[in-house]
């Protein structure tokens, strides 16, 4: 079996695509320093796959840890590396500790990497690197904009960080895959979105809201030039999103990489508003939303949606769930958790 080293694997989307990698016949192994994740996420993903997967306790934004543990490691074919923190308002409030944390993992995982011979790399990028466009949808040659937060920036930063690395390299080749929006959990309602500290993505916070977490929740803002005044996202299924990087791995492995980087948009290739989102949830749990409508929120971009055309000609990958698939497995997720 080939094996893959997932950073950020007790995390949302790391936890299902180590399912969906486990399912198309990948060894998997993960580092997770558990800064905004739990192993318990591994007994689910046990429960599906039947597969214990081992979770390294590692901070890969520390340089001599991170080496020890890919020292330890030298039969790894492959990273996917998600490890980062991810709160947009965070970010603003704290943009070094973003820079420090999300570029010091990625330039010790890219030196690993290098020092090691691992030919593949996966980097999770976000939609976030386009800033506030007026192209919709955007396609991935779509010129940045300004980043609206530290942590759109890193992920330009990031992406800038590996096609410099992979150019001076002989051999190697990265993919840097640009989500939209994910949300969701797996069909089995055993694993899905649970972040340890304050939830700020909106269909956790829609779940949170409708199970008794919190007494409201708030729209930020119906006064932007859009539907109904809303922001609107490009929402993708969790597993969707999973599929997308096995299925990278796989074309990486196969030597069909037409570039050294290449650069893949992954999204449902429409946009739902956040008051269209809530509507999408109201219909599908049965239930009503308590929430209000608040002040823009700093570092928002006002609407983005995705056209994955390149993923689906190059990598055979396609979006197979909506909007109201998102929020029904969310939900059931959310009661499995909060029960």
């Amino acid at each position: 079996m080939k094996k893959v080293l997932v950073s950020g694997g007790c995390g949302y989307i790391g936890s299902h695509t180590i399912v969906d990698l486990i399912d198309r016949g990948y060894e998997v192994i993960s580092a997770d320093n558990l800064v905004n994740a739990e192993e318990t996420i591994l007994d689910g993903i046990e429960a599906i796959t039947g597969v214990r997967v081992k979770n390294y306790r590692v901070d890969l934004a520390d340089r001599v840890a991170c080496a020890e543990l890919f020292a330890a490691h030298r039969d790894i074919m492959g990273v996917i590396h998600f490890a980062a923190l991810k709160s947009v308002g965070e970010s603003v409030e704290k943009p070094i500790l973003y820079f420090r944390n999300n570029l010091n993992s990625l330039l010790n995982i890219l030196e690993a990497c290098e020092k090691h011979n691992i030919e593949n790399f996966i980097f999770s990028s976000s939609c976030s690197v386009y800033g506030n466009t007026d192209a919709l949808p955007v396609v991935e040659s779509t010129p940045w904009q300004e980043a609206e937060s530290a942590y759109a920036r890193t992920k330009q930063m990031g992406e800038q960080i590996i096609r410099d690395v992979y150019r001076s390299l002989s051999s190697g080749k990265a993919i840097l895959l640009r989500y939209f929006n994910p949300a969701g959990g797996h069909e089995s309602g055993l694993i899905g979105e649970s972040p340890t500290s304050n939830v700020t993505n909106l269909v956790p916070v829609i779940t949170e809201t409708a199970i008794g977490k919190r007494k409201s929740m708030t729209v930020f803002g119906n006064d932007y030039d859009t539907r109904d005044g809303s922001c609107i996202r490009d929402y993708i299924h969790v597993m969707d999103l999973a599929r997308a990087h096995t299925l990278c791995l796989d074309y990486l492995d196969a030597n069909k990489q037409q570039e050294q980087v290449e650069v893949f948009n992954v999204g449902l290739g429409e946009g739902a508003t956040v008051l269209e989102a809530i509507n999408a949830f109201e219909k599908v749990s049965g239930q009503k939303l308590n929430y209000d409508i608040g002040p823009r929120r700093a570092g928002d971009v006002v609407a983005i949606y995705a056209n994955h055309q390149r993923a689906t000609d190059r990598l055979g990958w396609t979006p197979s769930r909506n909007i109201e698939d998102i929020m029904r497995t969310a939900w059931e997720w959310e009661k499995r958790r909060s029960g």
